[in-house]
């Protein structure tokens, strides 16, 4: 796919993104969004990164963004809690486009 964005969802083990990646890819699928969304775990970010556009930290880890911002140069943001508790995929996608 041409211009696709690459997402990479980080939390502290890479549990609870995985419940909200396949919320975001379904969302993307019924939106005809052009997107791929991955999620791992902090000790493992660092091994995949460079294989992303953007980087999305769940509530849990949020407080390490600049921390991984600095060590990545990417763009990354975090979830707003409410968004991430009830996978707001517009929401989610909203941030992305706003990075």
């Amino acid at each position: 796919m041409v211009n696709r964005k690459k997402i990479l969802l980080v939390c502290a083990g890479g549990m609870s993104t995985s419940i909200l990646m396949a919320r975001l890819m379904t969302y993307s699928q019924a939106h005809d969004l052009n997107v791929y969304v991955e999620a791992t775990g902090m000790a493992a970010y660092e091994d995949i990164y460079k294989e992303f556009d953007v980087i999305l930290m769940g509530p849990q880890v949020a407080y390490r963004q600049d921390e991984v911002r600095k060590a990545t140069g990417m763009k990354v943001a975090a979830i707003p809690a409410a968004d991430y508790a009830v996978g707001n995929s517009a929401a989610i996608f909203g941030l992305v486009d706003r990075l």
